[in-house]
């Protein structure tokens, strides 16, 4: 009886002690990071390094502004751009290489009529003039909402996500850009290997991929040169996935496990003959910018995604190297806001976000630019 007595206080005990490692663990991991506020902003949308001390950064209600990252300097570029500032649209992501700088933003085409648009400019601190090398077709939408627009740069190639303005019922018909990956060059001609010129000849000329719905996650990988992509889906059915040419995501045929919002059914969540993402969120986390980390800094998350969220004010760092096995830890939650945007520093891999304190047209400056680092 001793003895069963004696074993009995052993296991006891060391389940205090797993417990206790478990919660030192986890308190460990919350805290092991330290956040700092750069610089106040108003509705950050995208940014983009232009050197190893700054950020340019666009802000949706209309304002381009570049931040010093050491001091929290800011100052306002100014520009030419027709923008909108309407419901979800305004100047949206923008992506800096070899001294020019391009943009997505909702152009107002006519009254009330608005497109996503991309324009092109070289880098000046003073002003930007902007020439538009890209509008989505059809040229007759009134939605404010769903615009996209998340780019991607990738050796001559330009990549951007092309919202379906709330109209899922023109996704399938690849003569409009809605609900789309598409892929021009970066002067905005269209490279000659696009789908409609191998085995797509109804597409437009544009489109890379189809049957998405509204894409505010695009980046490239630094390892595998692959582009992915993250998907607001409705009622539930947000994903990160890969972007493949010539292939189609499904929207409006597929649901991605997600219903409308009036509760009414959409379709399976995937079948064959579609694009598979290689994650799914049911209910919707708001999914957001994404990146594929390479850097010092972290050096453990080299090669995962870095999922960032609106509405679940979260990071979140996939592994998905085995695509049957895909490994997912959610790294904070309710730091810093809703999260927009997530850059990697290029030399030290230091994690730059940018957060809005809530979802509307306008707002004071109380958004803002944050640092991520290791205490």
């Amino acid at each position: 009886g001793r003895c069963h007595y004696l074993v009995k206080k052993i296991v006891f005990k060391i389940k205090i002690l797993l417990i206790f490692f478990v919660l030192i663990n986890f308190n460990l991991n919350a805290e092991e990071f330290k956040f700092k506020k750069i610089a106040n902003l108003a509705k950050p949308w995208g940014s983009s390094f232009i050197n190893g001390s700054e950020l340019i950064i666009s802000e949706k209600v209309g304002k381009i502004k570049i931040v010093n990252i050491n001091d929290g300097k800011v100052i306002e570029v100014k520009h030419n751009l027709k923008f909108k500032n309407v419901g979800q649209g305004g100047l949206l992501d923008i992506v800096y290489k070899d001294n020019y700088v391009w943009i997505a933003y909702t152009e107002e085409v006519e009254k009330r009529i608005y497109s996503t648009s991309i324009a092109k400019g070289k880098l000046n601190k003073n002003k930007i003039k902007f020439k538009n090398i890209f509008q989505s077709k059809p040229d007759n939408v009134s939605t404010d909402y769903h615009f996209g627009s998340r780019l991607a740069i990738k050796d001559n190639y330009l990549f951007a996500s092309v919202g379906e303005r709330g109209l899922g019922g023109l996704v399938q018909d690849p003569k409009n850009h809605l609900g789309s990956i598409i892929r021009i060059n970066l002067d905005g001609k269209i490279p000659k290997d696009n789908p409609k010129f191998i085995d797509k000849p109804d597409w437009l000329p544009e489109i890379y991929q189809l049957g998405v719905r509204n894409n505010q996650g695009l980046t490239v990988s630094p390892f595998d040169g692959k582009i992915y992509t993250s998907n607001h889906g409705a009622k539930g059915g947000d994903w990160f996935g890969e972007v493949k040419k010539g292939e189609n995501y499904g929207w409006p045929i597929l649901g991605w496990g997600g219903t409308n919002y009036d509760g009414s059914t959409i379709g399976p969540k995937w079948k064959p003959g579609f694009t598979k993402a290689i994650q799914y969120w049911v209910p919707s986390i708001g999914v957001s910018a994404i990146t594929i980390y390479k850097g010092k800094e972290f050096i453990e998350w080299n090669g995962k995604a870095l999922i960032t969220s609106l509405r679940n004010q979260s990071l979140k760092v996939i592994n998905f190297k085995n695509l049957l096995d895909i490994k997912e830890e959610t790294i904070f939650k309710d730091k810093i806001d809703r999260i927009r945007d997530i850059q990697v520093h290029p030399i030290n891999g230091k994690i730059y976000f940018l957060s809005e304190k809530y979802y509307g047209e306008k707002g004071p400056e109380v958004d803002g630019l944050w640092l991520m680092e290791k205490k």
